[in-house]
């Protein structure tokens, strides 16, 4: 079996394609691609198309290389349908940029099916002779929970301008011969250093690229500039 959704820029993006096999009562999945907008729907039909004697259903997560907030809603599908047919459903082996929105949204990277865990960064309170390092020790971790906090909040954001979005990374990837991924952090630290939304940047860039289209305003330019050159060189 396999069921596939494209995205808006078909040939650039890397379309979710969902393979697969059944045996002995046994659904065993393989994503491959990424988790956006329309991946939900492939599951949707995937998991309709098995058989009504599957008593477990198993993905290998392994061939996902990106994933936004479409991929919490391909997760939310994927549990609805464990619920609904009161079998066992986990999703494993998770890696890379997925893995890290895993971690972002406080979901088990083992397989976010499962109860949150408890966090990794979790460790035996410091020896109270040396309070100053516990104290360095508490800024850092608000610090990191507030950068992780306000990823986050984008990625949310970002599932309602989707379409722009996907726009301006394949004019990105096109651009600077980047991965797609690549081309994700360079649009969220160009919205960040310009202190621009993150659907501003991308209409901005968006617009810009047409025949006549307005160039990005001065600000965006120069935070895209810094963004490639980080990520890139």
């Amino acid at each position: 079996m396999d069921s596939a959704a494209h995205t808006t820029l078909a040939g650039r993006l890397k379309p979710l394609v969902i393979n697969g096999r059944t045996y002995e009562g046994r659904a065993e999945l393989r994503p491959r691609g990424e988790l956006v907008h329309g991946c939900a729907d492939v599951l949707d039909e995937t998991l309709t198309a098995l058989p009504s004697d599957v008593r477990r259903v198993e993905l290998d997560m392994a061939d996902v290389v990106f994933m936004d907030t479409a991929g919490l809603q391909f997760l939310e599908r994927l549990d609805h349908y464990r619920r609904l047919r009161h079998i066992p459903v986990a999703a494993t082996h998770w890696s890379g940029q997925p893995r890290r929105i895993l971690e972002l949204a406080g979901l088990d990277t083992t397989d976010p099916l499962h109860a949150t865990p408890p966090p990794a960064t979790a460790s035996a309170p410091a020896p109270e002779a040396d309070p100053p390092a516990c104290s360095v020790v508490a800024l850092e971790r608000a610090e990191q929970l507030h950068m992780l906090r306000t990823e986050v909040r984008q990625l949310r954001q970002a599932i309602v301008s989707r379409p722009v979005i996907d726009q301006a990374r394949g004019i990105l990837m096109a651009a600077h011969a980047c991965t797609p991924d690549d081309a994700w952090h360079i649009l969220r630290e160009t919205s960040q250093l310009s202190n621009t939304k993150l659907h501003t940047v991308a209409a901005a860039l968006t617009a810009g690229a047409g025949t006549d289209g307005p160039p990005p305003p001065e600000a965006v330019r120069t935070a895209l500039r810094t963004a490639v050159t980080r990520r890139l060189h």
